[in-house]
């Protein structure tokens, strides 16, 4: 019983310390050419479609926001009356 355990802690430790590490591909230098490119796109959108959608996305919730507030802030200032 005494040597099952103490062959399953050592099992244990062994798979977790000597895991095979992954090998990833550097794409550091074709990031870098992307963006450096001089093509006259914006560095903000210079990602993908991705990028344009995410842009959109933000500018249209940053439009959204700001006309509520101006909203919320004329209803404050303008209260309805009561009868």
């Amino acid at each position: 019983m005494l040597r099952n355990l103490l062959a399953l802690r050592q099992i244990a430790r062994r798979t977790i310390s000597t895991t095979s590490r992954r090998h990833f591909e550097n794409k550091v230098p074709e990031k870098q050419k992307l963006f450096q490119e001089d093509n006259g796109i914006p560095v903000h959108l210079k990602g993908g479609p991705s990028d344009a959608l995410l842009y959109r996305f933000t500018m249209f919730l940053t439009v959204g926001g700001t006309a509520y507030a101006i909203y919320e802030l004329a209803m404050a200032a303008f209260p309805k009356k009561q009868n």
